[in-house]
């Protein structure tokens, strides 16, 4: 007994002696330690004189704005980062669960603060130099809202760890919880939960399960590192990490992760989301440039509309119409054939009694990087096209649609740009003296080339500028020219002028500039934009539109555009066009509702649109030279408005005013010059004003240039032949060069015809 009793005094002696040799060393380390750390911790708190914010509530969290059609239908959005604000309470509780198990699994009891983790974490990095984080929810929430800009030192921590406690005090967790799941990045441009179950499973929040939340929850720590698509190795070790965690916590059983095994799925590609619009179009990169770049709707510098457009959640209400965009599109994907040689269309279609855009086809589609040239912006070389502003010019100025002229080829008029060169045409379909209806209805160019310069060059420039005004088109934002060659489409125009020009004409003279926006209101529904039409301006009377239109019915009814007439032989008017070697074609029509211009051709070079060069075309070329407005644009044209015109009332045009006198001659001063006859016979026709006035209205003039049949001279007076339109005259009433019907007229640049004499008896 004595012998234990000494064992155990001499235990109890040692066991005290390491006792007070483990307290002695103990305190030894904490006094170097507080050694150590004091210099740092009074450096932390005195390292500069920075106050802190004061806490004022959280700031607007960053919003996508979305681009609705006329009808609400979304069909866009602007974004720099994906984020979109939700309500918590629309997360399911498995998936908030899963997030907190990984990144703050005290987030419930702690008061903005896990004082283990941050004592571990400030002794770490103010002794050790190592960067331990240690952040609670609360604490990552305060870095974001409140500490943005201070520098990263070890009053940092202290500052987040004193803002986070008082945040708690300020604010509910659960609003602390909700802001950090709608900010919190997630890779590939993705901030907040709502995103990322877009952009990797393809589906709202709400759907999310217990292992969709799992998979995010995995990459909060490091979603670069972790991305699915670009490392997916290391995405799926991550969340076999995840997922042994869940167990830990009792979110899953031991026999759900058995099942799972050690190769969980994960996405393999980005997800789209159906009907959710969110890829970049021709429409809406156009409205983003008319917003950023052509108006101060958004704010007085291009920064303050960059953040608005970007972040500020904006909606906006475009005058697109989602069902005649389809429509537009399948136009042209069904008419153009698949394997063309890079040729394809573009097509722009108004409203034709308000100007508001309801389709537009900018190109093959919107591609980054690949396709973004809007060809629907783009200028091309017109053809024939461009006659119709020249008719309108020419019956502003008094002259009528039974106004004979003559189209016979080849011609040579003058050239204003360079006199030593005239300007000669020698192609295209030749047609004798006849009504300007008729030269419309079969796109004559030595009749319109005449047309263009009797009206004056200019007249006919100021008439195309005020027809087709826009925001992208005026005198100071594109040259018009006042070529001799303008009627055959020297000048460049695109399908937005050419739709804006002929808008004019389909609302009996009223233009109406083309627009995309109706209104855009802020995150809170408060109203920034509201379009307001301008007052109604009567560029055309009314009376010459209505002439103009009636005269290009005939196109579609009789003419050049005859085998595409719309269903059910609906009321349309319209203008074919064609540039020489086929490297251009257009159609612009419109009905009282539509007003819509299209173009074909290469947008990379001016290539032939042959079958030679793209034997593709052969089955609809049918013979002819290549590609013409009447083919695959006429009927890209005529696939979309029937489409659009599906349930709507059959309109007609306005009946055209009467004549008001009858029909006179147009000439050209200095190049046709007019004679009486005195003696002799000329041969004589009969010409009928319009085809369907054939049987009761004709008249007879004299078939210039004719041999005389008779045996005798004939004998003609040479009268005074009149002058041109001064380019400096701009009134569009001035009364254009013309003459009573009956007269002989004759090429001022030639000698006359065998057996015709004047009067002086000069041959």
């Amino acid at each position: 007994m004595k012998n234990f009793l000494r064992v155990a005094l001499t235990s109890r002696g040692l066991l005290i002696t390491r006792l007070t040799i483990v307290m002695i060393s103990g305190a030894l380390f904490i006094t170097a330690t507080l050694s150590a750390i004091a210099p740092r911790a009074w450096g932390i708190l005195n390292a500069h004189d920075q106050k802190p914010p004061v806490l004022n509530g959280f700031s607007g969290l960053a919003e996508r704005s979305y681009v609705f059609d006329e009808n609400g239908k979304q069909v866009g959005v602007y974004q720099l980062e994906n984020s979109q604000i939700l309500n918590i309470d629309k997360i399911p509780v498995e998936v908030v669960a899963a997030i907190l198990a990984l990144e703050d699994n005290e987030f419930n009891s702690h008061k903005g603060v896990n004082l283990r983790s941050f004592t571990r974490a400030i002794l770490s990095n103010t002794q050790l130099g190592a960067k331990q984080g240690a952040s609670t929810i609360t604490m990552q929430v305060v870095k974001n809202e409140f500490l943005a800009g201070f520098e990263r030192n070890g009053r940092y921590k202290v500052l987040q760890a004193r803002y986070a406690t008082m945040l708690e005090k300020q604010v509910p967790k659960k609003t602390i919880l909700e802001r950090y799941l709608n900010t919190i990045y997630l890779g590939n441009n993705t901030y907040g939960l709502q995103a990322a179950s877009e952009r990797y499973f393809g589906k709202d929040v709400s759907e999310l399960t217990l292992l969709n939340g799992a998979f995010l929850a995995g990459l909060i720590q490091a979603p670069s590192a972790y991305d699915p698509i670009t490392h997916p190795d290391s995405s799926r070790r991550r969340y076999v990490e995840v997922l042994d965690r869940l167990v830990e916590t009792g979110l899953l059983s031991e026999e759900e992760r058995a099942i799972i095994g050690d190769k969980p799925e994960i996405p393999e590609v980005l997800a789209k989301v159906q009907n959710n619009n969110l890829e970049r179009t021709y429409f809406t990169e156009f409205t983003k440039d008319y917003l950023l770049n052509r108006s101060d709707v958004l704010g007085t510098t291009y920064q303050q509309r960059h953040s608005t457009l970007f972040r500020g959640g904006l909606k906006i209400y475009t005058t697109l119409n989602l069902e005649a965009q389809a429509a537009a599109e399948q136009a042209v994907k069904n008419q153009l054939p698949e394997n063309r040689a890079g040729i394809t269309a573009s097509l722009i279609s108004l409203d034709s009694k308000t100007g508001a855009i309801r389709a537009m086809v900018g190109g093959p589609g919107f591609k980054a990087g690949q396709s973004e040239v809007n060809l629907a912006l783009r200028r091309r070389q017109t053809g024939s096209s461009i006659k119709f502003f020249i008719l309108s010019a020419a019956l502003q100025a008094g002259v009528q649609p039974d106004d004979l002229i003559d189209g016979t080829l080849p011609c040579t008029l003058p050239n204003p740009e360079n006199l030593e060169e005239p300007f000669e045409i020698t192609k295209g379909v030749s047609q004798a003296t006849a009504p300007l209806r008729v030269m419309t209805w079969l796109s004559i160019n030595c009749a319109y080339a005449k047309l263009s310069q009797i009206v004056g060059l200019d007249r006919v420039v100021s008439t195309i500028y005020r027809m087709a005004s826009s925001e992208w088109l005026s005198k100071e934002t594109f040259t018009i020219q006042p070529y001799a060659s303008l009627a055959t489409g020297a000048n460049e125009m695109s399908a937005m002028d050419m739709a804006s020009g002929i808008q004019t004409l389909a609302n009996s003279g009223v233009h109406r500039e083309p627009y995309m926006i109706e209104r855009i209101e802020d995150s809170n529904g408060t109203i920034l934009y509201q379009y307001a039409a301008p007052a109604p301006e009567q560029t055309l009377p009314i009376e010459v539109a209505n002439n103009a239109t009636d005269v290009m019915r005939g196109v579609i009814e009789q003419g050049t555009a005859k085998r595409t007439p719309l269903d059910g032989k609906r009321p349309a008017a319209g203008k074919t066009g064609t540039q020489d070697n086929n490297t251009n074609a257009w159609f612009v029509g419109f009905t009282p509702q539509f007003a819509t211009a299209v173009w074909v051709g290469d947008p990379k070079g001016y290539t032939k649109m042959t079958s030679g060069n793209i034997p593709e075309f052969a089955p609809v070329i049918a013979g002819r030279d290549g590609v013409q407005g009447s083919m695959f644009p006429a009927m890209i044209w005529k696939s979309y408005m029937d489409v659009v015109h599906e349930g709507l009332d059959v309109a007609d045009f306005p009946k055209p005013p009467a004549p008001t006198r009858q029909p006179l001659r147009l000439y050209l001063p200095g190049v046709e010059c007019p004679a009486q006859v005195v003696s002799g016979t000329i041969p004589a026709k009969t010409v009928p004003l319009s085809k369907k006035d054939a049987k009761t209205t004709t008249t007879t003039v004299v078939v210039e240039g004719a041999e005389p049949t008779v045996a005798n001279t004939v004998v003609i007076s040479v009268l005074t032949p009149g002058t041109t339109i001064a380019p400096t005259d701009s009134n569009p009433y001035s009364p254009v060069p013309s003459t009573n019907l009956g007269l002989y007229f004759f090429d001022c640049g030639k000698p006359l015809q065998n057996n015709v004499q004047t009067t002086t008896g000069a041959p």
